[in-house]
C-alpha cells in the first residue's frame, strides 16, 4: 500500500475513534449533569458511599446503594455482571457515573425515579409501508420485503388475514426478508421462517407462533459427524438422553443435568406450554421409561422445593408454598374416622401441608402442593378399609358346692328361762327348756337308786346332729362387640359398706367431743377385658385379662370385709366362631372345729355327750367360655 493511502487510513481511524469517544463523553456528561440537578431534590445522591464488594452482581450492588441512601432506583434485571470494587467517601452521583462509564450503562429519568439500563445505540427501524397481500378466496398470501421488522410484518399479516401471528420476545429486534407470490398461507409462512432461520408452529391453523430455531453449538461439538442433539423424537447431549415413543410416552435418562434444562428439552419435544413462577434450581439424576409427561414431572420434582400445576394445557411451575401452586381438596373417608386418621398419616407426608378434620362429612380438608396432596390421598385410600367388628360371646359359670356336719350337746344357764323348740327331723337341732330337762331327769330317777335332782329354771340344753349340703350354679351370658384392635370390657360387681367414725375434741378448757360417722364402700367384682386382633385368614388373636375378687367375713360388725382376689392374663389364637374355655379360678376350703369338756370330749362315744363338733367342706369354681365371631 502506498505511504499516502496508509497515512490517510490511519487518519480516518483516529477521527472515527475520536468521534465515538466524543459522543460517549457527551452522553456521560449529560448523565452527570442530570444527576447533579436531581440531587437538589433527592438528598441521597449527595451522600457518601463506603462500600467494598467482591463477586456481587451489578444489579444487587446498585440496589444496595439505593436502599442505603433512600433513592428511587430501578435496575434492569439483565445487569448480572459480577463486579469487584472498593469505594470510600465517594458521592453516590460519582459512583453512578463511574459505573456507567466502566460497564457501558445508560440512565433515564422519570421525575425522582432513576432507571439504569444497558446502553444500546440501536435505533428503531423507521416505519414504512409493507408489501403484503392476502386473498381469502383460496387462502393465498403474497409478500415482498427486505430487512423489515419481523414484529411489524407479523402485525400486518394478522390485520390482513385475521389469523394471529405471535412472535417470541427474543425476536423483537429481528429483521427478515422474503418474496412469495400467491402461495397457501401456512406454506408461505413456513417458507418465510425457513429462509430467515426461524421456526414456526401452529396447533389449530389460526394461531401461529414464530420463535428462534434451536441451536446447540456445544452439542454439535460433542456429537461426531456434526449430528445435532435433536433427531426426530430423540435427544442425546451432555449426559441427557430423551426419546418419545407411542402415545407421547417418555424415556428419560439424566446424569447430574440441571432440572431446568431437562424441563426445557422435554417440554419442547412434546410441545408443552409452561409458565415459571420462580426459577427452578438444582440438578437431577434419573432414569424412567414409558411414563407420561405428568408422571415424568412428578419424578423430576420429587424431593425438591418445587412443584407443578396443570391448568388446561398450560403447566405452572414454582416453589411448593406459592399461592398459585397451592391447592385445597376435601378427601372423604368411607370406613375410618377422619379425626383419628390425621394422626396415622406419616409426618414426612404432612410437611408443608395443612390438614383439618371435617367431622360433618367424615372428611379431611387438605391444603398444599398438588403432588403432596395426591400422595396423602393415595395413602388414605390404601388404609381406608372396612374394619372388622368382633362379636364376643362370653359365658360365665360359677359353681359352688359345700357340705357341713354339726353334732354335740351343749348345756348352759341363760338370763331367762327358754321354751323347748327346734327341729327333730330331718336332722336334729333342738333346744330343751329346764322343765323338759327336769322331766327327763325324773324319768331317769325312777329307774333305780339314782337320784339326779332338778335343774334351775334358767337352765337349757341343746342337742345338735345336723348335716347340710349346698350346690349353687350361677350362669351369665353377656355379649360384647368391638372393633378390631380395640378392647371390650365386662365388669360384674358387688359393693358393701363399712362404718368409719372420727372423733374431734372441741375446746381448750371446757372440752367436748364430736363424733362423725361415715360409710365407706368396698367393691368386689369380676372383670373381663378382651382385646381381639383379626388376621387376614380370619384367625383371631385374643388378649384376655380376667380378675375376680370376693368378700370374706368381717372381723367386727363395723369393720370392712376382707377380700380375696384372683386374676390371670392369657394370649391365645382361635379360628372364627370357635369357642375356648378359660378355667383354673378354683377355691377349696375344709374346716374342722370343736369344743367340749377337756379329756372327755376326746374319748370315742363319750365325746358326743361332752362336746360339739362342726366339719365343713366347700368348693368354688369359676369357668369362662369365650366365642369370637368376625362381622364385616
Amino acid at each position: 500500500m502506498p505511504l499516502f493511502l496508509r497515512r490517510f487510513t490511519i487518519l480516518l481511524f483516529l477521527l472515527n475513534v475520536y468521534s465515538i469517544s466524543s459522543i460517549a463523553q457527551t452522553r456521560f456528561d449529560d448523565i452527570e449533569l442530570n444527576l447533579n440537578e436531581l440531587s437538589k431534590k433527592v438528598p441521597g445522591l449527595n451522600f457518601t458511599v463506603n462500600l467494598s464488594v467482591n463477586g456481587t452482581t451489578l444489579q444487587e450492588f446498585l440496589r444496595s446503594i439505593a436502599v442505603a441512601n433512600d433513592i428511587n432506583l430501578s435496575v434492569d434485571p439483565a445487569l448480572t455482571t459480577k463486579i469487584t470494587n472498593n469505594f470510600s467517601n465517594v458521592k453516590v452521583t460519582d459512583v453512578l457515573v463511574f459505573l456507567c462509564k466502566k460497564y457501558d450503562l445508560d440512565v433515564k429519568f422519570a421525575g425522582s425515579i432513576i432507571e439504569v439500563i444497558p446502553f444500546s445505540d440501536k435505533t428503531p427501524l423507521p416505519a414504512k409501508t409493507l408489501s403484503i397481500n392476502y386473498s381469502q378466496q383460496g387462502d393465498l398470501l403474497s409478500y415482498d420485503f427486505k430487512d423489515d421488522s419481523l414484529v411489524n410484518i407479523a402485525k400486518e399479516i394478522t390485520k390482513r388475514s385475521g389469523k394471529n401471528i405471535l412472535v417470541t420476545p427474543e425476536l423483537n429486534a429481528k429483521t427478515v426478508s422474503g418474496f412469495i407470490k400467491d402461495l397457501k398461507f401456512d406454506i408461505a409462512l413456513d417458507k418465510l421462517a425457513l429462509t430467515n432461520d426461524l421456526k414456526i408452529s401452529s396447533d389449530d391453523g389460526t394461531v401461529f407462533l414464530i420463535e428462534k430455531k434451536e441451536r446447540d453449538s456445544q452439542g454439535s461439538k460433542n456429537n461426531s459427524g456434526g449430528n445435532k442433539p435433536f433427531s426426530g423424537n430423540l435427544y442425546n447431549n451432555g449426559g441427557l438422553s430423551i426419546s418419545i415413543i407411542q402415545d407421547s410416552l417418555l424415556n428419560v435418562a439424566a446424569a447430574g443435568n440441571p432440572i431446568m434444562d431437562v424441563l426445557n428439552v422435554t417440554s419442547k419435544m412434546l410441545k408443552k406450554r409452561f409458565f415459571l413462577y420462580s426459577e427452578i434450581k438444582g440438578s437431577t439424576s434419573l432414569s424412567v421409561t414409558d411414563v407420561s409427561f405428568d408422571q415424568f414431572l412428578s419424578h423430576l420434582l420429587n424431593n425438591t422445593d418445587y412443584t407443578f400445576k396443570k391448568t388446561g394445557e398450560l403447566y405452572l411451575f414454582g416453589e411448593r408454598n406459592l399461592e398459585g401452586l397451592r391447592e385445597t381438596k376435601t378427601i372423604q373417608l368411607k370406613y375410618r374416622t377422619a379425626d383419628k386418621m390425621i394422626d396415622v398419616i406419616p409426618a414426612e407426608m404432612k410437611k408443608g401441608v395443612e390438614l383439618k378434620p371435617f367431622p360433618d362429612l367424615n372428611s379431611i380438608i387438605v391444603s398444599g402442593s398438588n403432588p403432596r396432596i395426591e400422595e396423602i390421598e393415595k395413602f388414605l385410600a390404601d388404609v381406608d378399609k372396612v374394619v372388622p367388628v368382633v362379636l364376643i360371646e362370653v359365658m360365665i359359670v360359677d359353681v359352688r358346692n359345700s357340705r357341713t356336719v354339726s353334732s354335740g350337746i351343749q348345756a348352759g344357764i341363760g338370763d331367762k328361762s327358754v321354751t323347748t323348740q327346734g327341729t327333730v327331723y330331718p336332722g336334729m337341732d333342738v333346744t330343751l327348756s329346764s322343765q323338759s330337762v327336769n322331766n327327763l331327769i325324773s324319768g331317769l330317777t325312777g329307774l333305780g337308786s339314782v337320784n339326779l335332782g332338778k335343774v334351775t329354771p334358767n337352765f337349757y340344753l341343746k342337742l345338735k346332729l345336723l348335716e347340710e349340703q349346698g350346690y349353687l350354679k350361677l350362669r351369665s351370658t353377656p355379649k360384647l362387640a368391638t372393633l378390631n384392635g380395640h378392647e371390650a370390657k365386662l365388669s360384674i360387681g358387688r359393693t358393701e359398706y363399712y362404718q368409719e367414725s372420727q372423733t374431734t375434741v372441741i375446746g381448750a378448757v371446757n372440752t367436748g367431743t364430736q363424733t362423725a360417722i361415715s360409710y365407706k364402700p368396698v367393691t368386689a367384682d369380676l372383670a373381663v377385658t378382651i382385646n381381639p386382633m383379626v388376621s387376614g385368614d380370619e384367625q383371631i388373636t385374643l388378649e384376655v385379662n380376667v380378675k375376680q375378687s370376693s368378700f370374706t367375713e368381717r372381723i367386727a360388725p363395723t369393720a370392712p370385709p376382707g377380700t380375696i382376689s384372683r386374676d390371670f392374663q392369657s394370649l391365645i389364637r382361635v379360628r372364627n366362631e370357635e369357642m375356648i374355655i378359660l378355667g383354673g379360678l378354683e377355691e377349696n376350703s375344709n374346716t374342722d372345729t370343736g369344743s367340749g369338756v377337756p379329756l372327755l370330749s376326746r374319748i370315742p362315744v363319750l365325746k358326743w355327750f361332752f362336746g360339739s363338733r362342726t366339719k365343713g367342706k366347700g368348693e368354688n369354681k369359676l369357668i369362662i367360655f369365650i366365642k369370637p365371631t368376625v362381622i364385616y
